[in-house]
């Protein structure tokens, strides 16, 4: 089992997701699988394959990824409690980027993809999402990344989005983990990098 994922002063713990870690998974993201069935498969999948894999099939193929030796993503926990989930790879491994109108590659150079952020229902709004994304820089980093990517939304002063419209992330927690924006495809969504200093 791989050992921790660093982030300085966190009061978390971050692991990757491993065969050793699935049950943790599993119970972080519940009967619904995170959101309607999707374990995380979404942006892995055609939309017609994802849609006919919806709940157990999704689930499967998931873990079938993580034991053949993928660690797809992190595991963030309070205490022995897997209480957070953040989904980031090398972009050539989300086949969904392929068939986005508003997320073509910012240039031709290699990056790591977050995807999605996931955290248990009573960590939310707590901070949890920005130590989740020092921990993929962190992650990514260790696997010899140089840029971290994700898309997150904005969020306009006072308004409340519902938790499943901003699965990607809001770009202000990206703003506190050491993102900047990079471009703006539409007037919500942003694309905003980490730059790794080697």
């Amino acid at each position: 089992m791989m050992t921790e994922i660093p982030v300085a002063g966190s009061p978390y713990r971050f692991y990757p997701l491993t065969p050793e870690r699935w049950a943790d998974f599993e119970k972080l993201f519940g009967p619904r699988g995170a959101c309607a069935g999707c374990w995380c498969m979404f942006w892995r999948l055609a939309m017609k394959e994802y849609r006919q894999g919806q709940g157990e099939p999704n689930k499967r193929a998931m873990k079938t990824l993580v034991e053949s030796g993928k660690r797809p993503g992190i595991l963030a926990y309070d205490r022995e409690r897997a209480v957070g989930w953040c989904s980031l790879a090398p972009r050539t491994e989300f086949p969904r980027f392929e068939t986005t109108r508003t997320l073509k590659p910012v240039d031709d150079r290699p990056v790591w993809s977050i995807v999605c952020l996931f955290v248990a229902k009573e960590y939310r709004r707590h901070g949890l999402s920005g130590e989740l994304l020092k921990a993929a820089v962190s992650f990514a980093a260790g696997e010899g990344a140089e840029i971290v990517e994700g898309y997150p939304r904005t969020k306009p002063e006072g308004v409340n989005l519902f938790d499943l419209f901003i699965y990607t992330g809001i770009f202000s927690a990206f703003e506190r983990a050491g993102f900047s924006e990079v471009q703006r495809p539409t007037p919500i969504r942003v694309i905003a990098r980490f730059y790794i200093e080697r």
